[in-house]
């Protein structure tokens, strides 16, 4: 007997606490496990767009209104119906996205984490007074911005909407969330269970769609701040035009991460957790380890990376990537290396998955004696694809890895503390790892990378997020007309 094939959902934006239809055109979603089609989303336009505007402008004074302590209190509901919902949304994720399941749970899970930090915010956020001179004080107070917008990428349609809306719904804003296109079953998702937490409408809204919809949040005059997550292309697009609109940008773009690995590092934690970092979401997230920089002799690390490569086997404990067209870009890197001389010591090219012949497989691949002029060492790969570059000595592997245009993560593997903190000092990146091949900061600590990695000041995640998503506002007041004045009064 066939199994019952569901038929696509229909997936509507959320305006004003309403699940709404477009009149525009509908894109196909694939599922990335098998190349079924699961959904059909609607390529909204500006005036889509302009209605959410409108619904969150008129919801946001008294949405501003509220104490800290009483908006969090709706995040706190949320966060219970994600974990309540944890396999459901983890069987989303799965499903538009191509994780495995136990990956799309630790999204889920993250998520929760995120929303824990949003509800500390009344703890968080305090107010500045002092009295600067005799009966006069000064006081600083945080205020929202009013509208604003997210625009999120494929890779974590869970996790990375709520990088934004808990942290910016808590601090007194409205939200648009625009996802990506290609998985929109999660954010929308997202929005039931908000109206379920009781958010009052016109708060947080949800409009699906392309190119138009990311100008259209650019662009719109009501729209105080963006934050943006996706390619660096597009993150410099997005940052250029929402400037020039004077609105605040945040854009997160792509990364090249380098792991230095030192003869001394301990042999099968490195090689675990190098292979991890390459492959865990089939490679597809901006902090996944790109090139491994071997110092010197480190022939027996590179031995067992490719035994811990062979264990990963797609379909079962390695996920599918996003699409046919992503599948044929990376085995083109490889390809590529291939030719100009770099040697494939584990090779994922033509990967099918029995039973889901239909699906974007590409199995976890290692590549030695790469050069750095190679265009596999240079541009994203976004895949479970790693370059092995070969450094003489410490110094040539941090050049090396200070040359590539991008930012986000660098690691060293080592067990010399003098080694880690040189590397630490001298690597030109955002955020460090030490014997961890995926250096992401917990909350607190924000997310946030450097040079062509990330646009604009502040962060959208952690206590950083706080500056991005208010403006302050400062007040003098003097009641004693007995005091005496001087230069400060």
């Amino acid at each position: 007997m066939n199994a019952e094939v569901k038929a696509p959902e229909v997936i509507n934006n959320f305006i004003n606490g309403n699940f709404k239809p477009s009149t525009s055109n509908a894109l196909d979603v694939l599922s990335p496990l098998d190349g079924s089609v699961i959904a059909a989303v609607p390529l909204s336009t500006y005036a889509d767009l302009d209605e959410a505007v409108q619904a969150a402008k008129k919801a946001w004074k008294g949405w501003s209104a509220m104490t800290l302590k009483e908006r969090s209190q709706y995040i706190f509901r949320y966060r219970n119906l994600l974990l309540r919902d944890r396999d459901q949304l983890s069987e989303l994720v799965h499903r538009e996205n191509g994780k495995t399941i136990e990956e799309s749970r630790a999204e889920v899970d993250k998520s929760i984490e995120l929303c824990e930090f949003a509800c500390s915010m009344p703890q968080i956020v305090s107010h500045e007074v002092q009295e600067v001179s005799k009966g006069v004080e000064c006081r600083i107070e945080r205020k929202p911005l009013g509208v604003v917008a997210s625009i999120a990428p494929f890779n974590f349609p869970n996790m990375v909407p709520n990088w934004t809306v808990p942290n910016a719904l808590v601090l007194g804003n409205c939200v648009i969330l625009k996802p990506s296109e290609v998985v929109p079953l999660s954010s929308l998702k997202i929005a039931e269970l908000l109206k379920e937490a009781g958010l009052p409408d016109g708060v947080f809204s949800v409009i699906n769609g392309g190119r138009e919809i990311v100008e259209g949040i650019c662009d719109h005059p009501d729209i105080k701040a963006v934050s943006f997550v996706g390619s660096t292309k597009v993150a410099k697009l997005v940052y250029v035009r929402a400037t020039s609109h004077l609105k605040r940008c945040v854009a997160l773009g792509g990364a090249k991460n380098h792991l230095i690995v030192l003869p001394d590092a301990h042999p099968e934690m490195t090689a675990s957790n190098v292979v991890a970092s390459m492959a865990g979401c089939a490679g597809q997230r901006c902090m996944a380890a790109a090139v491994m920089v071997g110092v010197d002799k480190v022939q027996h690390i590179i031995d067992r990376m490719c035994e811990e490569a062979h264990k990963l086997v797609p379909g079962q404990n390695l996920g599918s990537v996003i699409s046919k067209e992503a599948k044929e870009r990376i085995e083109g890197f490889i390809n590529e290396a291939e030719k100009a001389g770099a040697k494939v010591l584990v090779d994922g090219r033509n990967t099918v998955v029995a039973n889901k012949e239909g699906g974007f497989y590409v199995g976890p691949t290692i590549i030695d004696n790469v050069t750095p002029d190679m265009r596999i060492a240079k541009e994203e790969v976004f895949g479970p694809v790693i370059s092995i570059i070969r450094a003489k000595d410490l110094d040539q592997a941090i050049e090396i890895e200070n040359a590539n245009p991008y930012g986000n993560a660098a690691a060293v593997f080592t067990q010399s503390g003098g080694v880690a903190k040189e590397v630490m000092e001298r690597a030109s990146a955002g955020m460090i790892g030490v014997n961890v091949g995926v250096p992401v900061p917990r909350e607190p600590f924000p997310f946030g990378g450097w040079n062509d990695s990330k646009f604009g000041t502040c962060d959208i995640t952690g206590k950083s997020s706080i500056e991005f998503w208010t403006q302050s506002k400062k007040t003098s007041v003097k009641w004693n007309p007995e005091a005496k004045i001087n230069w400060m009064s």
